[in-house]
């Protein structure tokens, strides 16, 4: 049991893979390292954050995140800072795939 009470079979683990929009991959990489810069403070962490070297049908962004349990990253969710730049978002992310793995 981790000190916050949480067990690792709480904790939720997620592959979030991202495309930019046209001439905007250093837009969402911006974006990016705003919003994780806030992960921390809701129980998670980012596991692996890569880029794509070469633009193609791939995502330019795969992230690996860890969260406490799903109170944690509702709250990541959630959070006002992150929710106010949704506006940044929808003009610099064309697509987002986000869902479960486990990541070893």
């Amino acid at each position: 049991m981790e000190e916050d009470g949480t067990t690792m079979t709480d904790a939720v683990e997620l592959c979030c893979l991202l495309w930019a929009r046209e001439g905007e991959r250093a837009g969402l990489s911006e974006y990016e390292d705003h919003v994780l810069a806030l992960i921390g403070e809701h129980r998670g962490e980012v596991v692996r954050r890569a880029v794509s070297t070469e633009p193609g049908d791939g995502p330019d962004e795969i992230q690996l995140f860890r969260f406490a349990d799903d109170a944690a990253l509702q709250a990541y969710l959630g959070d006002p800072r992150r929710l106010a730049l949704a506006e940044e978002r929808d003009r610099v992310i064309a697509r987002t795939d986000l869902f479960p793995v486990a990541i070893r």
